[in-house]
């Protein structure tokens, strides 16, 4: 079997298993061989054969068996910021809940325990903006939606981070 049937044969299993973006460095373990330039350039090829999709620099989908598109997004911000706390927050979740009248359109915002930064990809824009407050204050006052598989803010959660990022509030409703 050619590497990049077997890379393409790798992802659908994955997806099967919940996967579907996937580091370099994963998809390097899942095939068993070192994460090498060999190996990237070995990416960057199947990329110019689109039988991958570059979905940011190195994160990777497969064209055949890609994510589902309602929660791909959630998925690249999960493994941007893996192992710190992430959750919807801002915008994004008060326009989910109804508490802003503007429907927030190829953006997510998320509060991070990580860094700021922006990232652009198929799905739209992840704008990650970093909080210095400690998890035990935040943590109350999330909750996780199965849906995405993430922590969301309630509410006023969302509404003092709002404020604390010194972000434009005209558009509450109340």
């Amino acid at each position: 079997m050619a590497k990049s049937d077997e890379l393409l044969n790798v992802l659908a299993k994955a997806v099967k298993a919940g996967g579907g973006i996937h580091s370099a460095t994963e998809l390097a373990f899942m095939l068993g061989v070192p994460c090498d330039p060999a190996f990237r350039k070995f990416l960057t090829d199947c990329v110019k054969k689109r039988r991958l999709r570059r979905v940011i620099k190195g994160f990777y989908e497969s064209v055949i068996t890609p994510p589902e598109p309602e929660t791909a997004i959630y998925k690249i911000i999960k493994k941007l910021r893996s192992g710190v706390l992430n959750y919807i927050s801002l915008e994004s979740q008060l326009s989910h809940t109804g508490d802003i009248s503007q429907i927030v359109m190829g953006r997510v915002t998320v509060v991070t325990k990580g860094r700021s930064g922006c990232f652009d990809t198929p799905y739209g824009v992840i704008e990650f903006t970093h909080t210095k407050k400690p998890i035990e204050q935040v943590a109350p006052n999330l909750y996780y939606d199965p849906d995405i598989k993430m922590y969301r803010a309630y509410k006023e959660q969302a509404i003092a981070d709002l404020k604390h990022c010194q972000r434009n509030l005209h558009m509450l409703e109340s």
